[in-house]
């Protein structure tokens, strides 16, 4: 086996890795980036724990070959760029922020999220539902809501006592 094959197995090896590990997987069309909206991308990729990569088509589409999963033999095609996330909607989010603001030259393909196919529209519908870890605080807060207003109540009678004591108490010193 010659050198350069060896490392193109080794490469699909590494993206067929990143595929399992990722929540989600986002296949980005791009055209026209300039190296300051490239690098601005990037950094917000970053920020929101985002791995993305320029990668060749036919890697990908191997790496997902040899998951069984034949769903984005289609989408593989022009320029693609493929954004690993960390959660389901993080890798979303951004990229439906950047069509917006790049609106010709970023659009969002397809995804790869639960081991199944998430076409434009779901990748949109994924980008505006809050992440995981919003709605654990969403639920925490409104578990923790009853039990604030239940120890208001309790703190409330014995002060409510204690007023009542005291205007007894100055009623009788006069």
């Amino acid at each position: 086996m010659s050198a350069n094959r060896d490392a193109k197995v080794q490469l699909v090896q590494d993206i067929k890795e990143r595929i399992q590990n990722a929540k989600s997987v986002v296949l980005v069309k791009f055209s026209g980036l300039t190296v300051a909206e490239d690098t601005e991308l990037r950094r917000e990729f970053r920020k929101n724990n985002v791995e993305y990569k320029v990668l060749k088509n036919t890697l990908v589409k191997r790496a997902f070959n040899d998951m069984g999963v034949t769903d984005f033999d289609d989408d593989l095609n022009g320029p693609t760029s493929v954004a690993f996330g960390a959660d389901e909607t993080g890798a979303s989010k951004v990229i439906v922020e950047a069509a917006k603001k790049y609106q010709d030259k970023v659009s969002v393909k397809s995804a790869f999220v639960d081991g199944g196919k998430v076409d434009a529209k779901g990748v949109q519908e994924l980008a505006n539902m809050p992440s995981k870890e919003q709605l654990i605080a969403k639920m925490l807060g409104s578990m923790q809501a009853p039990l604030t207003n239940f120890v208001g109540v309790l703190t409330a009678m014995p002060r409510g006592l204690v007023v009542a004591l005291n205007a007894i108490a100055e009623k009788k010193a006069q």
